[in-house]
Protein backbone atom coordinates (compact mmCIF):
# COMPACT_ATOMS: atom_id res chain seq x y z
CA UNK A 1 0.00 0.00 0.00
CA UNK A 2 1.55 3.49 -1.26
CA UNK A 3 -0.96 5.78 -0.03
CA UNK A 4 -3.56 6.58 1.92
CA UNK A 5 -5.89 8.98 4.11
CA UNK A 6 -4.54 11.24 6.66
CA UNK A 7 -6.61 11.21 9.65
CA UNK A 8 -6.93 10.42 13.39
CA UNK A 9 -6.85 7.35 15.07
CA UNK A 10 -9.80 5.89 16.59
CA UNK A 11 -10.37 6.05 20.12
CA UNK A 12 -9.83 3.25 21.63
CA UNK A 13 -13.46 2.18 22.38
CA UNK A 14 -14.31 2.38 18.65
CA UNK A 15 -13.96 -1.04 16.28
CA UNK A 16 -10.13 -1.46 14.80
CA UNK A 17 -9.61 -0.29 11.49
CA UNK A 18 -8.57 -3.70 10.63
CA UNK A 19 -11.34 -5.63 10.78
CA UNK A 20 -10.14 -7.71 13.61
CA UNK A 21 -13.48 -7.37 15.63
CA UNK A 22 -11.48 -5.76 18.21
CA UNK A 23 -11.54 -2.59 19.89
CA UNK A 24 -8.88 -0.45 19.11
CA UNK A 25 -7.43 -0.36 22.19
CA UNK A 26 -6.62 -4.30 22.33
CA UNK A 27 -5.91 -4.39 18.93
CA UNK A 28 -3.81 -1.94 16.39
CA UNK A 29 -3.81 0.97 19.10
CA UNK A 30 -1.08 -0.54 21.23
CA UNK A 31 1.36 -1.10 18.18
CA UNK A 32 1.08 2.55 16.40
CA UNK A 33 1.84 4.08 20.16
CA UNK A 34 4.81 1.73 20.49
CA UNK A 35 3.16 -0.13 23.61
CA UNK A 36 3.56 -3.13 22.51
CA UNK A 37 4.93 -5.18 19.42
CA UNK A 38 3.61 -6.99 16.86
CA UNK A 39 3.53 -10.86 18.11
CA UNK A 40 3.43 -12.13 14.85
CA UNK A 41 3.89 -11.46 10.97
CA UNK A 42 -0.14 -10.81 10.47
CA UNK A 43 -0.65 -8.76 13.33
CA UNK A 44 2.05 -6.31 11.83
CA UNK A 45 0.43 -6.35 8.70
CA UNK A 46 -3.26 -5.48 10.47
CA UNK A 47 -1.10 -2.18 12.42
CA UNK A 48 0.26 -1.03 8.66
CA UNK A 49 -3.21 -1.22 7.34
CA UNK A 50 -4.64 0.46 10.38
CA UNK A 51 -1.55 3.08 9.82
CA UNK A 52 -2.58 3.83 6.47
CA UNK A 53 -6.40 4.14 6.83
CA UNK A 54 -5.41 6.42 10.09
CA UNK A 55 -2.87 8.04 8.25
CA UNK A 56 0.51 7.05 10.33
CA UNK A 57 3.29 7.73 8.90
CA UNK A 58 5.79 7.56 11.67
CA UNK A 59 4.77 4.28 12.40
CA UNK A 60 4.72 3.00 8.69
CA UNK A 61 8.61 3.66 8.42
CA UNK A 62 8.97 2.45 12.06
CA UNK A 63 7.97 -0.96 11.29
CA UNK A 64 9.64 -1.07 7.66
CA UNK A 65 12.72 -3.35 7.52
CA UNK A 66 15.74 -0.64 6.90
CA UNK A 67 17.09 -2.42 4.19
CA UNK A 68 13.91 -1.51 2.04
CA UNK A 69 12.22 1.44 4.21
CA UNK A 70 11.89 4.85 2.24
CA UNK A 71 14.04 7.45 3.39
CA UNK A 72 9.83 9.26 3.64
CA UNK A 73 6.52 8.31 2.86
CA UNK A 74 3.72 11.05 1.20
CA UNK A 75 0.29 9.57 1.53
CA UNK A 76 -3.01 10.39 -0.51
CA UNK A 77 -5.14 12.24 1.33
CA UNK A 78 -7.73 11.49 -1.40
CA UNK A 79 -7.56 7.53 -0.35
CA UNK A 80 -9.65 6.00 2.11
CA UNK A 81 -8.74 2.37 3.09
CA UNK A 82 -12.42 0.77 3.14
CA UNK A 83 -12.00 -3.05 4.23
CA UNK A 84 -8.95 -5.49 4.81
CA UNK A 85 -9.57 -9.49 4.18
CA UNK A 86 -6.71 -11.61 4.89
CA UNK A 87 -6.85 -14.32 2.26
CA UNK A 88 -3.23 -15.95 3.81
CA UNK A 89 -0.51 -16.67 6.22
CA UNK A 90 2.34 -18.30 6.31
CA UNK A 91 4.86 -18.76 9.20
CA UNK A 92 5.17 -15.68 11.04
CA UNK A 93 4.33 -17.26 14.43
CA UNK A 94 5.24 -16.16 17.68
CA UNK A 95 8.59 -18.20 17.05
CA UNK A 96 9.39 -17.91 13.29
CA UNK A 97 11.47 -15.40 11.85
CA UNK A 98 10.28 -14.77 8.62
CA UNK A 99 6.40 -14.61 7.28
CA UNK A 100 3.83 -14.02 4.45
CA UNK A 101 0.43 -12.62 4.70
CA UNK A 102 -1.91 -12.21 1.89
CA UNK A 103 -4.47 -9.96 1.83
CA UNK A 104 -6.95 -7.75 0.29
CA UNK A 105 -7.52 -4.11 1.17
CA UNK A 106 -10.35 -1.92 -0.25
CA UNK A 107 -10.58 1.46 -0.71
CA UNK A 108 -12.16 4.44 -2.73
CA UNK A 109 -10.08 7.36 -3.86
CA UNK A 110 -10.93 10.14 -6.57
CA UNK A 111 -11.11 7.56 -9.47
CA UNK A 112 -13.69 5.25 -7.65
CA UNK A 113 -13.04 2.22 -5.86
CA UNK A 114 -10.52 -0.26 -6.42
CA UNK A 115 -8.17 -2.78 -4.17
CA UNK A 116 -4.87 -3.51 -3.50
CA UNK A 117 -3.93 -7.58 -3.74
CA UNK A 118 -0.26 -7.92 -1.98
CA UNK A 119 1.50 -10.88 -0.75
CA UNK A 120 4.07 -8.71 2.15
CA UNK A 121 6.93 -10.25 3.20
CA UNK A 122 7.88 -10.02 6.88
CA UNK A 123 10.77 -10.55 9.12
CA UNK A 124 11.97 -10.29 12.49
CA UNK A 125 15.00 -7.16 12.95
CA UNK A 126 16.27 -7.14 16.80
CA UNK A 127 13.14 -9.27 18.12
CA UNK A 128 10.56 -7.35 16.04
CA UNK A 129 8.66 -7.87 13.16
CA UNK A 130 9.24 -5.84 10.39
CA UNK A 131 7.40 -5.55 6.80
CA UNK A 132 10.34 -6.23 4.22
CA UNK A 133 8.18 -5.92 0.77
CA UNK A 134 5.68 -7.67 -1.15
CA UNK A 135 3.97 -8.88 -4.34
CA UNK A 136 1.15 -7.26 -5.86
CA UNK A 137 -1.50 -9.16 -7.88
CA UNK A 138 -3.46 -7.31 -10.38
Amino acid sequence: MTSAATGSNPSDTDRCPCRSGDLFGACCGPRLSGATPAPTAETLMRSRYTAFAVGDTDYLLRSWHPRTRPRRLTLDPDQRWLLLEVLRTEHGGPFDDTGVVEFRAHYRAAGGRGSLHEASRFSRVEGRWVYVDGDITE
